[in-house]
C-alpha cells in the first residue's frame, strides 16, 4: 500500500537534494528571517515551491502542507507535509546537518515518511506497515531499557534552563550513560536507527515530526508528547526506542 506514493516521495527528494545541493556551502546563500524570527534561504523557498508544483499535478486532490506557505492539515483526507529544509539554520551556516521531509498523512494519521539528507548522504523511508529503511538497509531501534545503559539526545539546552520540567529534563540526562545535543530530525534518526535511545523536543511544528512518526514506529520506536498524550502542533515531542519509553514518560511528568 502506497507504493506509487512512496515513489513519488523519493523522486520529490532527488529534485529537492539538487535544488538543496547547488545552493549548500556556496556564497550564494541568502539568509532572511521570517516574522517568528527563525531563518529561511532561497533552497527552502525553491524547494517548497516545487513540491507543491508537483503533488498538484501527481495528486490533484490532496492538499498541502508546507512550512514556508503554510496550508491547513486537520481534518480527514489526504494531505501531503512538507519542510522544504529541517534545520535551516545548519543549512545557513554550511553544517552537513539538514534535510527534506516529506509525509503523507491519511485521514489525520502519517502513512508515509521520508528524510533525505544529501549533505550526510543518507536517505530514511518508512511506510506503514512496511518496515523503516535507511539508504535501503533495514533499521531498528536499540533493545537498551534503562537510563543508567542509554545514550540520550535533546535539541539544545536553552530550553531546560527554567521549570520543573526542565528540572527533571536535566536530572534525567545527568543519569544517562551519555548525552549529546543532535538536534533537529538527525536526533530522531539516530534512535530510528539503532544508534541512541531517546530525543526530547520541547516543540516541534506538524511538518518538524510529520515525516519522522512513520519511520521511528516502523523502526519499532514510539513517539509522543513529553507526558505520553498524542502529538500536537506546537507540542512537545518525545522519540524512544520503545523499551524505555515508559519510564522515560514517567520521570519528564513528574
Amino acid at each position: 500500500m502506497y507504493e506509487h506514493e512512496r515513489s513519488f516521495a523519493v523522486g520529490l527528494a532527488d529534485r529537492a537534494a539538487k535544488i538543496g545541493m547547488s545552493i549548500f556551502g556556496r556564497d550564494v546563500v541568502r539568509v532572511t528571517l521570517k516574522a517568528d524570527l527563525t531563518p529561511v534561504t532561497q533552497a527552502d523557498t525553491q524547494i517548497e515551491a516545487m513540491a507543491r508544483e508537483q503533488i498538484a499535478a501527481a495528486f490533484p486532490g490532496d492538499r498541502v502542507l508546507g512550512e514556508e506557505q503554510g496550508g491547513d492539515a486537520s481534518g480527514d483526507g489526504r494531505v501531503w507535509i512538507v519542510d522544504p529544509i529541517d534545520a535551516t539554520a545548519n543549512f545557513a551556516r554550511g553544517i552537513p546537518v539538514w534535510a527534506t521531509l516529506i509525509a503523507l498523512q491519511v485521514d489525520g494519521e502519517p502513512v508515509l515518511g521520508l528524510v533525505n539528507a544529501p549533505a550526510l548522504g543518507e536517505r530514511y523511508e518508512a511506510v506503514a506497515g512496511g518496515g523503516a529503511t535507511c539508504n535501503g538497509e533495514a533499521i531498528a531501534v536499540s533493545a537498551i531499557s534503562t537510563v543508567a545503559e542509554s545514550q540520550l539526545l535533546f535539541a539544545g539546552l536553552a530550553e531546560w534552563n527554567d521549570g520543573p520540567l526542565g528540572e527533571r529534563v536535566r536530572g534525567t540526562l545527568a543519569e544517562a550513560k551519555r548525552t549529546r545535543g543532535f538536534g533537529d530530525f538527525w536526533g530522531h534518526m539516530l534512535v530510528a536507527r539503532g544508534s541512541a535511545e531517546a530525543m526530547i523536543e520541547p516543540e516541534l511544528s506538524l511538518w518538524d515530526y510529520a515525516a519522522l512518526v512513520p519511520i521511528v514506529r516502523e523502526a519499532g520506536g514510539r513517539v509522543t508528547a513529553i507526558d505520553g498524550g498524542p502529538l500536537r502542533h506546537h507540542g512537545s515531542v518525545l522519540t524512544s526506542n520503545g523499551a524505555m519509553h515508559d519510564e522515560l514518560v514517567a520521570r519528564l511528568s513528574g
